[in-house]
């Protein structure tokens, strides 16, 4: 199995344009967000937002997400939100997405924030990587949506993987 170094944005602001670029092409919001919120984590003592990928040995971005406030939903109480997660498709199945999720949240819950959430249409994959169903939400568009959950404490979604 190979290993899979993780790379916070944060400390390294040289990767900004790419990682910005990379998420942009595999999202479509505008490349300007991502350079935004990514320098607000250089800055931001709590944890949010803070954004990962991880680079293969010549560079290139392999995966990424980000940890934002809100991602784009009408319940600004339910916070911060996963998003943004992305595994090349030649790397998927090796365990990396949940590698990414495990340490975003543990990095949160050394912030002090104690659970995650996050809106998605690709239920089977997050209920197997530890989240759990909270309920359907309203999104910025008006279109409804499921929200998962999930502790940030790294004692406690090990012991729901297994």
């Amino acid at each position: 199995m190979n290993t899979y170094i993780i790379t916070t944005l944060s400390e390294h602001p040289e990767l900004f344009d790419s990682a910005a670029s990379w998420f942009h092409n595999k999202w479509g919001v505008p490349i300007e967000e991502y350079l935004k919120s990514m320098e607000a984590c250089r800055v931001s003592s709590s944890g949010v937002p803070a954004w990962y990928v991880i680079l293969d040995t010549s560079g290139k971005i392999i995966a990424g997400l980000g940890i934002i406030e809100n991602d784009f939903h009408k319940r600004p109480d339910l916070t911060p939100n996963l998003c943004a997660l992305y595994v090349e498709e030649s790397y998927r199945n090796q365990g990396i997405a949940q590698l990414l999720m495990d340490h975003a949240c543990t990095e949160l819950f050394s912030h002090g924030i104690e659970t995650a959430y996050l809106i998605t249409s690709h239920t089977i994959f997050y209920e197997r990587c530890g989240w759990s169903f909270y309920g359907m939400i309203e999104e910025d568009d008006g279109n409804m949506i499921r929200m998962y959950q999930r502790a940030t404490q790294p004692s406690l979604y090990d012991a729901e993987k297994s």
